[in-house]
C-alpha cells in the first residue's frame, strides 16, 4: 500500500512527521484487508489518520459500512485458532473507565461501498508515546458504545503494532 501521498500530505499540514505509526494487516480470513495509521502530536493531544484498503462492506444500498476501531493493550498482532489476534488483549484502559471511555476507544470506522475506509480525528485520550508499542485493531462489527467492556463490536478482522 503505498501511503507516501497521504504521509506527505498530513507532515506539511502539522508541520512534522508521524511520532507513531501502525501498518496494518487482515485475519487470515481478510488477507486483503492492508492500511496504516499514523499518530501526530497537535496541541495537547494527538491527530490521528487512518487508511485502509479492502475492508468487508456487505452488499446492497444498506450495507453494513462501519466498523469497530481500537487501540489495544497488548502489543503483538498475534494469537490463537479461536482468535489470531488475541495477544492484543482488550481496550487500552489505564484510568479504569466505563467503555466508551477507555483511552482506547476510537470513532467507528466508515468505509466505501468499495471497502475503501479513510479518516482522521484529534483526540486527548492520548499523545503518540502513550500508545507505542501498543495494538490499533479493527473489528467486523460496530461498536455500539453501550455493551461491557468493548462495545460487542466482534471478531478481529485486522490489526497494526504500533511504533
Amino acid at each position: 500500500m503505498d501511503t507516501s501521498r497521504s504521509k506527505e500530505f498530513f507532515e506539511r499540514m502539522l508541520g512534522e512527521s508521524p511520532r507513531a505509526y501502525a501498518n496494518i494487516r487482515g485475519s487470515s480470513q481478510y488477507p486483503d484487508l492492508v492500511g496504516m495509521a499514523l499518530f501526530f502530536r497537535a496541541m495537547k493531544g494527538t491527530v490521528v489518520f487512518v487508511e485502509v484498503l479492502n475492508l468487508p462492506v456487505d452488499s446492497g444500498k444498506c450495507g453494513q459500512e462501519f466498523f469497530g476501531f481500537h487501540i489495544h493493550e497488548g502489543g503483538k498482532c498475534e494469537g490463537n485458532a479461536q482468535d489470531e489476534f488475541a495477544d492484543t488483549g482488550m481496550h487500552l484502559n489505564p484510568d479504569g473507565c466505563i467503555h466508551p471511555e477507555h483511552m482506547g476507544d476510537l470513532p467507528p470506522l466508515m468505509a466505501a461501498k468499495d471497502g475503501y475506509g479513510w479518516m482522521v480525528f484529534f483526540t486527548d485520550k492520548f499523545t503518540p508515546e502513550d500508545v507505542k508499542g501498543r495494538t490499533i485493531v479493527v473489528h467486523r462489527q460496530p461498536d455500539n458504545f453501550s455493551t461491557q467492556p468493548s462495545g460487542n463490536s466482534g471478531v478481529k478482522i485486522g490489526c497494526g503494532e504500533i511504533n
